[in-house]
């Protein structure tokens, strides 16, 4: 995988979550913690946001992957193109 700088490839860059439920084999994804505790709840997950927070934070550069017996949480980043949309023009 090709590491992207964001300032010289004019890419931006936003963290995301992805959820996957082993029972059922689902897979969502939110762009922060809130979002998906907004969904679901810590007893269904057996993990709280601040547990979350705090794992990840412990992480490092090592792959920020949560896994326990109901659910695998990832943490990564969504490269998207840096646009205009919605800034002012200077005069």
């Amino acid at each position: 995988m090709a590491n992207f700088d964001s300032k010289t490839t004019n890419m931006a860059t936003r963290s995301i979550l992805q959820l996957h439920l082993l029972a059922s084999d689902e897979f969502e994804f939110f762009g922060s913690p809130a979002a998906l505790y907004d969904k679901h709840t810590s007893e269904e997950l057996l993990i709280s946001q601040k547990s979350l927070n705090n794992y990840f934070s412990k992480c490092g550069d090592a792959p920020k992957v949560y896994r326990n017996a109901i659910c695998e949480i990832r943490k990564g980043d969504l490269y998207t193109k840096a646009g205009n949309r919605g800034r002012k023009k200077e005069a």
